[in-house]
């Protein structure tokens, strides 16, 4: 007779896609606490409630307030509650890139981590901790000695945003950071992992800094990916040619595949940017021409946009001011997320060149401000003020005004 598996306690520290996903995905067979500083975001989740756009943890929720699924999940902003009989603690908690220090921002992560040393100081059996959160390379291996806290691991996640419930049910791999005295505990978590996962994904052990460096290289990758696109439709784009017939050619071959290729106006997004800069930074005198060479593309990508985008507007009005539209702020179709999103700088971009900008954008309220340009959210008002609409994905609300509409989207411009 097969033992049922042990229902462990579980905290995660950071509700964001990682940890609210992943927090989802246990609670389904242990008991999670979920731990962020927002209570607004805490609220939500002790009411199944997500705080974050994503449908596959819409649903698991949903079904959860109507009795059809079990979730064992609770949310506070007090770790001090969350930690005493925790047996693994996850942190997921944001390092954004600092460019003052070409250096990922841990403090949360160390500010957490001697939380829990503290909190856990008395315990005999100490909890596997595990860093979920995008650290530079080398940072596992020196947090661990600074404090004295042999019981942390790292393992990456390689999750998209609006389907990070997904992707943490159906990993294409589990990649566990750890060494000689944390194989127990790499081991005891990939066992948790594994018995929740709906596939049977391999589990690669590797030291710390090569788990590290796993996470940096591959979202690089995706940059450098999304930037060849973006820099073959700004060709086709010059030469007036069909950059989706090129582009389906191109992806025919298997050796290229047929994804990440639809153009944008440049990578954005929580992790692209910073992971690319971060790893870039880790190469310091290591030789290299191709990483740096993908921000530097990601910024010329920017500014041919707007470059455009004026181009078009222009011809629209006939003047050197006219009010460009821009339609939603989000990097991706239903996504709530706009931080980092390349339409950003496109919107300065522009602003320096004397355009008046207006942005429809329901993440926002209407008749306010961002970025000094003013949110207008009725669709009729936006789209008649508007000479020219920027999309960098289109939408069907478009088609009525598709002749103003300047995208790169080759799968629905309309």
């Amino acid at each position: 007779m097969t033992s049922m598996p042990k229902e462990n306690n579980i905290t995660v520290v950071g509700t964001g896609y990682v940890g609210l996903a992943i927090s989802v995905m246990l609670s389904q067979s242990n008991k999670v606490t979920a731990v962020d500083i927002v209570q607004a975001k805490v609220d939500k989740i002790n009411s199944l409630e997500p705080a974050i756009q994503d449908d596959y943890i819409q649903r698991y929720m949903s079904e959860a307030r109507e009795g059809k699924r079990s979730l064992n999940i609770s949310a506070t902003t007090n770790i001090e509650n969350a930690c005493g009989d925790a047996d693994f603690i996850i942190i997921a908690t944001p390092t954004d890139y600092d460019p003052e220090n070409n250096y990922f921002d841990c403090s949360t992560v160390e500010d957490t981590l001697k939380k829990i040393k503290e909190l856990t100081r008395d315990r005999e059996n100490k909890p596997v901790i595990v860093i979920k959160s995008t650290i530079p390379v080398g940072y596992t291996e020196s947090i661990r000695a600074k404090l004295d806290m042999d019981n942390i691991i790292f393992s990456p996640e390689f999750l998209r945003e609006t389907t990070a419930l997904c992707d943490c049910l159906n990993p294409a791999r589990i990649v566990i950071g750890c060494d000689k005295d944390s194989e127990a505990s790499a081991h005891a978590f990939a066992e948790l992992v594994s018995s929740v996962i709906e596939n049977n994904s391999d589990v690669l052990y590797m030291s710390f800094s090569e788990a590290e460096a796993t996470k940096l290289f591959a979202n690089t990758y995706l940059a450098l990916r999304v930037s060849f696109f973006n820099e073959l439709d700004t060709y086709a784009e010059t030469k007036e040619l069909n950059s989706g017939n090129i582009i389906n050619a191109v992806c025919k071959d298997p050796r290229i595949g047929d994804f990440y290729n639809n153009p944008s106006f440049g990578f954005g997004g929580y992790c692209l940017p910073k992971d690319t800069k971060q790893l870039l930074a880790n190469y310091e005198t290591i030789p290299e021409k191709l990483i740096k060479a993908i921000t530097e593309s990601n910024q010329t990508r920017k500014s041919f946009i707007a470059d455009q985008i004026m181009k078009k507007a222009c011809e629209h009005c006939g003047s050197g001011s006219p009010v460009i539209g821009i339609f939603r702020l989000t990097m991706k179709t239903n996504s709530d997320n706009f931080r980092e999103s390349s339409i950003l700088d496109i919107i300065k971009h522009l602003k320096d060149k004397g355009a008046e900008v207006i942005i429809y954008e329901p993440n926002l309220e209407d008749g306010t401000a961002y970025l000094d340009s003013e949110i207008v959210n009725d669709p009729v008002k936006f789209k008649k003020r508007s000479v020219c609409i920027v999309a960098n994905r289109y939408d069907p609300l478009l088609e009525d005004v598709k002749d103003k509409v300047y995208s790169r989207d080759i799968y629905h411009q309309g």
